[in-house]
């Protein structure tokens, strides 16, 4: 009789643990599965909601960049070193048949992408005419 009442001790014991830290975990779970936050849809009411900056915004047009501006900050990472075929920038003779082809097929194989270049060279915040300003500037300066 007293290992009888040991074993059910134990189990009510056992089972008393495992319930609490059941409630727990759900409870923790339910923490971790929460909302960090919420999307506002314009048009509807949208009053005291925290308004974040837009990542990867496009510049305003106050802030437009030059041809040599966008080369520096994202095209010479391959247009300066050669990185997957690209032409490197100032080698004439890796440009000529290329410039031969004209300015359009040029830019549209910058702004649609061309073989190992993506579009727009991955420049997401690139308007078509920054990336023509930009391959003007490269043929300018591979000429």
């Amino acid at each position: 009789m007293k290992l009888l009442t040991t074993a059910v001790t134990g189990l009510a014991l056992s089972l008393m643990v495992s319930t609490a830290f059941a409630s727990t975990s759900n409870e923790r779970i339910a923490e971790r599965l929460k909302p960090r936050g919420s999307v506002c849809v314009e048009g509807q009411d949208c009053s005291g909601v925290k308004v974040a900056a837009a990542v990867n915004a496009a510049p305003s047009a106050s802030a437009a960049r030059s041809g040599e501006d966008i080369f520096n900050s994202t095209c010479t990472n391959c247009h300066s070193t050669g990185a997957a075929g690209a032409p490197v920038v100032g080698k004439a003779d890796q440009w000529a048949a290329r410039i031969a082809k004209g300015n359009e097929t040029l830019y549209t194989h910058a702004i649609n992408g061309f073989n190992a270049m993506p579009p727009k060279g991955l420049c997401g915040t690139c308007s078509d005419d920054e990336i023509k300003e930009t391959v003007d500037y490269m043929v300018s300066k591979s000429q």
